[in-house]
């Protein structure tokens, strides 16, 4: 590699640093005004004209505060835990493109590097746990384990099933190939299972119990502050933004679906706009979810992962493989997800009835409790 060469991926990495934290600016004030909009407040208005400029106010705070080392931390962990979360953010957008010809690096691999850099995203968490030698820290950092490991297989197999289709694992080669149609017409049930998977790898509601505040306070980040809580949450909004980019890419057609008109540096221009613009309909999307949908419990959470994205990831799987092998119309895969999907909604709304009958509880008087045998209650022992 030529100096010039090595010059121009430094120049490039700046760049989309630069660019990735003025988004993230972006994304904090939407989503509070959005937010508050939901719960029919003003949101954020002081700070400039409607708040534009509270991100920049909060930036400065964040960077001016003093940043608290607990006496009892595991420093050389605690210290390291912001950037184990802050680089595999960075690092999985070297590979996501804005168009044909902007992108860091165009890697004929890029969903398998997406998945690799995925996994590492737990390490900060649990150094975070660890070193801060908070019981509510490291309690969040196992959850986080348990949650991203879990969520991890149904995040892969959506990334599998959407190779299937393209033949590829090249994120430029999976956009040209939905030129014609867009891959959430195709495969609807493999873009809720990257969605649910996504919300989960992020921490965001309704998955968000490693650092649920009513429950552990913060979690992995309750005793940071100041610039390295700056970092983390930075970490957390970037993530954000390279799912809903990951979205756009894999099921809604990126720049190519429907294809832009003009030529040359116009059609350049209104395409890595049209992909933009789709970004930030997905993150509209997760941000209405946070604020309509409530936090699951941990049990529920888990029990959602295991017994339904899991199985339902590998159906996915295997009636993509069915309808590639034969070469079937993609109108036979679209039927086949809708009718899954419809199965699943019925199961999930029936399950809760069947819970609420098992777990009735009859409440009986003082007499009636002495005058009738102790088998009659179930489990429960009149003593």
């Amino acid at each position: 590699m030529s100096w010039t060469n090595l010059g121009l991926y430094i120049l490039g990495a700046v760049g989309l640093i630069v660019f990735l934290s003025l988004t993230v600016m972006v994304l904090t004030w939407i989503e509070r005004k959005f937010l508050a909009r939901i719960q029919q407040r003003m949101g954020p208005m002081r700070v400039g004209p409607h708040g534009l400029l509270q991100p920049i106010a909060d930036v400065i705070k964040l960077i001016s505060k003093e940043d608290i080392l607990p006496s009892w931390a595991d420093k050389p962990i605690y210290w390291m835990a912001p950037l184990a979360i802050f680089v595999p953010a960075i690092a999985i957008w070297v590979t996501i493109p804005f168009s044909e010809s902007l992108v860091l690096q165009n890697l004929d691999l890029g969903l398998f590097y997406i998945a690799a850099i995925s996994v590492l995203s737990v390490l900060g968490l649990v150094m975070a746990g660890w070193g801060s030698a908070n019981k509510y820290s490291m309690l969040g950092g196992l959850r986080a384990v348990g949650q991203l490991i879990s969520y991890e297989i149904p995040f892969i197999m959506a990334i599998l099933g959407v190779a299937m289709l393209s033949q590829s694992l090249s994120l430029i080669d999976i956009i040209n190939d939905q030129s014609n149609i867009a891959n959430i017409i195709v495969q609807p049930i493999g873009f809720l299972i990257f969605l649910a998977a996504g919300l989960a790898e992020l921490g965001r509601t309704p998955f968000d119990i490693h650092h649920a505040e009513s429950e552990v306070v913060g979690g992995p980040f309750v005793e940071y502050s100041g610039a390295h809580w700056a970092i983390i949450q930075l970490a957390e909004y970037v993530n954000t933004f390279a799912i809903a980019a990951l979205i756009a890419v894999m099921f809604l057609g990126g720049w190519s679906w429907p294809s832009m008109p003009f030529s040359g540096i116009p059609h350049h221009l209104l395409s890595v706009i049209w992909f933009l613009l789709k970004i930030y309909a997905v993150i509209l999307l997760i941000f209405w979810i946070r604020g309509t949908y409530p936090r699951l419990r941990i049990d529920q959470l888990m029990s959602f992962g295991w017994k339904v994205l899991v199985p339902v990831s590998f159906i996915n799987i295997v009636f993509t493989g069915f309808v590639r092998f034969y070469n079937l119309h993609w109108s036979v895969l679209t039927a086949i997800s809708f009718i899954t999907i419809g199965i699943i909604f019925y199961l999930i709304y029936k399950a809760p009835q069947h819970s609420r009958e098992k777990n009735t509880i009859r409440i009986v008087s003082a007499k009636e409790a002495i005058n009738s045998p102790p088998e009659n209650y179930g489990d429960i022992n009149v003593r």
